[in-house]
């Protein structure tokens, strides 16, 4: 069987599915409806779905670039891995909000 692709702005038919949710999801996906920031708790789901297969689609995608990029240079050491997070970290720039009620 061919994966399906997900294009997210086009859903053609919706199918009823019944799962179990913890608790704070759902709670956490009512107060979504009840802000206006979701349609209905349905939608609310939809969504999160399509972001988790979107992330898995990326992550998938990555294990191959890193699978290209060793077949090509070789096996990326745990030292360069701590370097470029030396690296990285160096050459951040961090930003800090100012707490209200502080001059």
């Amino acid at each position: 069987m061919v994966p399906r692709e997900y294009d997210l702005s086009v859903t053609p038919r919706k199918e009823r599915l019944t799962v179990t949710v913890d608790p704070e999801f759902v709670e956490a996906g009512n107060r979504a409806v009840a802000t206006g920031s979701a349609d209905s708790l349905s939608s609310w789901v939809n969504e999160a779905l399509g972001e988790r297969a979107l992330k898995d689609r990326r992550l998938a995608a990555l294990a191959v670039a890193v699978s290209d990029y060793e077949a090509e240079f070789g096996h990326i050491t745990d030292e360069e891995l701590a370097l470029q997070l030396r690296l990285d970290r160096e050459s951040a720039v961090v930003v800090r909000g100012q707490r209200s009620g502080v001059a």
